[in-house]
C-alpha cells in the first residue's frame, strides 16, 4: 500500500516502522460518541488490543470517543468518504444510509434481550450486514445498546397520556419521531453531541436511551425520572469504512473481523453488568425509577409507527420475519 493511498482512505501511517521491509505499521482511527468508559469504549478497547495482538503491531487503532470525530451521521458520511477508519455506532442514524435497518427499529420488536442477539447474529442480521457494501460501508458485526428507556425532568411516566406534550430527544430516525409523535409527545430529533447541553438548558424535557448510556453519562445530573419503558431494542454496529478495508489484505481483513468479534463480546458484558446493575445505580444517584410502565398501552400506541413504515421502507416481509424467528 503506497503512502499517498494511505493518507486518502484516512489512515495514520506509523513511518518510522517497517515489516519484512514491506509493510508499513498503520494506525486505524475508530469513533464513537459516548465516553471511553462505557459499552461502546469496552468495544473499541476490545477492538483495538484484538486487532494490535493478531497483527503483531502491523495494525494499531486510534480510539476518539466523546464524539470528538463528529456526530454518528458525521461518522457515519466520514467513513463513506475515507476520513474515518471504523466506528461503532447505534442503527438510528443507520437507516439513512441502509433503509432496511428501519426494520429493526419499530417499538415492541424484539421479545427479549437473548431473542436479539439471536437473530442479528444469526441469517437475518447477517444478510443485513451484507447490505452495507454498497453504500461504502463493510458491516463488521452487531454490538449492542439495549432496551431503550425514557428519562425526563418533568414527572413520572407510566402511560402514554404522561408524555403528552413533553419535549423529547429522539434519534434521527424517522420510525423514533413517528413513534413518539404517535404517543404525544414532542419528538425533537438531534445529535447525541448535542443532548447533555439541551439537557442541561431546559431545551428538551427528556429523551430516551438505554440502561448503559443512561449510566455512562450521568444523565441523573439533569433527570429527575426514568420510565422502564423498554420501547425499543437498540443494536449498535461495528462499521469500517469500505475505502478502508478494500485497502487491506487477506490477512489484515481477517484480523479486523476477529476484533470486531471481541469487540461485541465486550460491548455485551458491559452491557449485561450495567443493565443488571442499573435500577439500584440510577437510585443511588437520585433518580426515581418507574419499574411499572404499561407497556401494552405503549405498544398498541405506537402502532401507528409501524403501520406507516414499514410500507413506506419496504420492511414489512422482514419485520415479520423477525417476528416468526422469535416464535420458533
Amino acid at each position: 500500500m503506497s503512502f499517498l493511498k494511505a493518507i486518502t482512505t484516512g489512515a495514520v501511517l506509523a513511518v518510522g516502522t517497517m515489516y519484512g521491509g514491506t509493510t508499513w505499521a498503520r494506525t486505524l482511527s475508530f469513533a464513537l460518541t459516548p465516553p471511553l468508559e462505557s459499552h461502546y469504549g469496552a468495544a473499541a478497547k476490545a477492538f483495538a488490543e484484538t486487532l494490535k495482538t493478531e497483527s503483531g503491531g502491523k495494525l494499531t487503532v486510534n480510539i476518539s470517543p466523546g464524539g470528538a470525530l463528529g456526530g454518528e451521521r458525521e461518522v457515519l458520511e466520514g467513513m463513506q468518504i475515507g476520513t474515518i477508519d471504523a466506528a461503532i455506532t447505534s442503527t438510528g442514524p443507520v437507516g439513512n444510509f441502509v433503509p432496511d435497518i428501519y426494520a429493526l427499529d419499530f417499538p415492541y420488536l424484539f421479545k427479549d434481550t437473548a431473542s436479539a442477539r439471536k437473530i442479528l447474529d444469526g441469517p437475518i442480521g447477517q444478510d443485513l450486514l451484507g447490505k452495507f457494501d454498497k453504500v461504502g460501508l463493510v458491516g463488521l458485526a452487531w454490538g449492542e445498546n439495549g432496551f431503550r428507556e425514557l428519562t425526563n425532568s418533568v414527572h413520572p411516566i407510566k402511560t402514554p397520556e404522561d408524555l403528552k406534550g413533553l419535549k423529547v430527544r429522539t434519534m434521527e430516525n424517522q420510525v423514533h419521531i413517528a413513534a413518539f409523535k404517535a404517543v404525544g409527545a414532542a419528538p425533537t430529533p438531534m445529535s447525541w453531541t448535542e443532548v447533555i447541553t439541551a439537557l442541561q438548558q431546559g431545551t428538551i424535557d427528556g429523551q430516551e436511551n438505554p440502561i448503559p448510556i443512561i449510566v455512562s453519562n450521568k444523565l441523573w445530573e439533569s433527570q429527575k425520572y426514568v420510565s422502564m419503558t423498554d420501547h425499543v431494542y437498540s443494536p449498535a454496529l461495528i462499521v469500517m469504512s469500505k475505502i478502508t478495508w478494500d485497502s487491506l489484505s487477506q490477512d489484515e481483513q481477517g484480523w479486523v473481523r476477529d476484533a470486531a468479534t471481541a469487540a461485541v463480546k465486550a460491548d455485551r458484558a458491559w452491557v449485561d453488568k450495567t443493565v443488571a446493575d442499573g435500577i439500584a445505580t440510577m437510585k443511588s444517584h437520585g433518580m426515581q425509577v418507574v419499574e411499572h410502565v404499561d407497556k401494552a398501552a405503549f405498544a398498541k400506541a405506537m402502532e401507528p409507527a409501524y403501520t406507516e413504515y414499514a410500507k413506506k421502507f419496504g420492511v414489512t416481509d422482514l419485520v415479520e420475519k423477525i417476528r416468526k424467528a422469535q416464535e420458533q
